[in-house]
Parts: C-alpha cells; sequence; structure tokens
C-alpha cells in the first residue's frame, strides 16, 4: 500500500505496549515472511456489526471522516507558518465574536440532516491553540460563523464551521464547530495485545472525493519496514487491518511510530461502516 514518509513518534510506555521485534540490527526471518491471514478476523468483525443495533446507530448519526480544518488558500507561505500550525502555535488579537445559536445543523447531500450542539467560537479556537510554547505563530485577527464541507461516515456533509481570519492570508481558516454523535457500544470486542500480525489503527486522515480510496495513520514498531493495512469490503462495511512488515529479532526501543496508508477500495466507501480489525470499532476520525 502506498504510504507517505510523515511519520508520528508516540511513547510505547504510555500505551502500555511493547513493540515487536528487533533492536540488534541483524535482520530477521520477518521482512521474507508472508503477510498474516488477517481475513477469519476482518470476516468476524464484518458480521458482528451487519445488522446490529450499532450499525443502526452509527448510520443516523454524525461522525466525521475528514479533517476537521480546511486550510486557507495558499498555506503556507513559509516553513514557519507551516511549523505553527503542526505545533498548534497560534496568537489571538482581538476578541471572537459570540452566537446566540445553540445548535448547528449537519446536511447530508441526500437532503438527511441532524441538530447538534454548536461549538463557540473560542472553544472552536482552543483547539487549535493547543500550545504555548516558543517557536512561530500564527495570528488570529477575527471569526465570523459560516459553513464547510466535510467526509462523514454517511457520506460528504455540510456543517457548520468558524472562519478564523489569519495574518497574511486572503481566505479564512475553517475548522467545524460541531463535535460528533456519541458512538454506540460495539457488537464485538477488540483482539487483546497488539502483534505484528495485527495492529490498532490510529484514525482515518480522510476520504477520497470518489469514495474510492482512504487514508489512515496506521502503527508500527521503531525496528520494522513500516505499516501495511488489508481491506475487506463486503455490502454493509470495509473493514480495515493495520500490521507491521519486516519485523527484525531481538530488543526494541520504546517507539510506537505512525504512517499515513493509503487503501484502495472496490467501489466507493458510501454509508458503509469503516471499521478497525484490531479493536472491532468504527475507525475515528479526528475531531
Amino acid at each position: 500500500m502506498p504510504t507517505t514518509a510523515s511519520r508520528t513518534v508516540l511513547s510505547l510506555a504510555a500505551l502500555g505496549l511493547l513493540a515487536a521485534g528487533c533492536g540488534d540490527g541483524s535482520k530477521g526471518s520477518g521482512a521474507s515472511e508472508p503477510a498474516p491471514d488477517t481475513r477469519p478476523r476482518a470476516l468476524e468483525v464484518a458480521k458482528a456489526w451487519d445488522g446490529s443495533s450499532a450499525a443502526e446507530t452509527w448510520r443516523a448519526g454524525y461522525y466525521p471522516l475528514g479533517d476537521p480544518v480546511q486550510l486557507p488558500d495558499g498555506a503556507f507561505h513559509s516553513g514557519d507558518d507551516k511549523e505553527a500550525y503542526l505545533t498548534q502555535n497560534f496568537t489571538l488579537r482581538g476578541d471572537l465574536p459570540r452566537t446566540s445559536r445553540k445548535d448547528g445543523k449537519v446536511t447530508w447531500r441526500d437532503g438527511d440532516s441532524l441538530t447538534l450542539p454548536l461549538m463557540e467560537a473560542r472553544a472552536t479556537y482552543d483547539r487549535l491553540d493547543g500550545s504555548d510554547g516558543p517557536g512561530p505563530r500564527l495570528t488570529v485577527t477575527g471569526a465570523k460563523l459560516g459553513e464547510t464541507t466535510l467526509a462523514t461516515s454517511r457520506g460528504p456533509a455540510t456543517v457548520p464551521a468558524w472562519l478564523f481570519t489569519i495574518e497574511g492570508y486572503d481566505t479564512p481558516l475553517k475548522r467545524v464547530a460541531l463535535g460528533p454523535s456519541r458512538p454506540p457500544k460495539p457488537p464485538i470486542g477488540p483482539v487483546g495485545s497488539p502483534t505484528a500480525e495485527l495492529w490498532e489503527l490510529d484514525r482515518v486522515v480522510g476520504v477520497a472525493a470518489d469514495g474510492r480510496s482512504v487514508t489512515v495513520r496506521a502503527h508500527h514498531g521503531a525496528c520494522d519496514d513500516g505499516p501495511a493495512v488489508d481491506v475487506l469490503e463486503t455490502d454493509g462495511g470495509v473493514v480495515l487491518s493495520g500490521y507491521m512488515v519486516g519485523t527484525r529479532d531481538g530488543l526494541c526501543t520504546s517507539q510506537l511510530l505512525a504512517e499515513n496508508v493509503t487503501v484502495e477500495l472496490d467501489r466507493p466507501l458510501g454509508d458503509r461502516l469503516l471499521l478497525d480489525a484490531f479493536t472491532g470499532r468504527p475507525v475515528r476520525g479526528a475531531e
């Protein structure tokens, strides 16, 4: 599967996980071993969700699959601006508006809609500005309430968004002003501890405009050749199975990495459930 070069490093100790394989620098047999058979578990997850009350609840709710932030046109003007965004380093210059509206409406292309609590501009800004550290910053000078389009578990939807004016940019940075619906209790439990054969996926990065591919953040260890993701498609769901490839024998440093992996689908995702074989749950989106 194609992957990006960008990686995220997390603490294995914080997750209570042990890295699988490697560490002594010698190549084990993992690199030439056949890929694990992920199909039995994927089928088990697909069958558990098919026709379940959890699936009905999921299809009736709002669960975003795309990035809740839409960058200004031409972003970014400089490496410093990009670093500021990635490190969540923002400065607020001026006041943010308040609104008397308490609710916002999600509207799908088929006309269905759902009303959810609307986030105030300040609360939405706080989700952008997650750092008080040193380094370059982006300056927000104002905001107004508007809309944006976002991929969801039920297809593209129009949702309320706060449009933040960024110093130096002609168009606003848009940030979705709604949180997802409460997820249902899954009809199947997780596998247990991660192994080289199956790892939990991190999150959905995005869905292609035509629905024919999905990009997810997939975990792997510090001493392997990266992640891979298998796909099982049914009429009601798409089950993704993440695992590591090219593992090495021996001890490994305590790091958990993540890379973007894009998987191609035989037909558009549509309103089919996007499921994680390891957890038995829908793959979460960014919030």
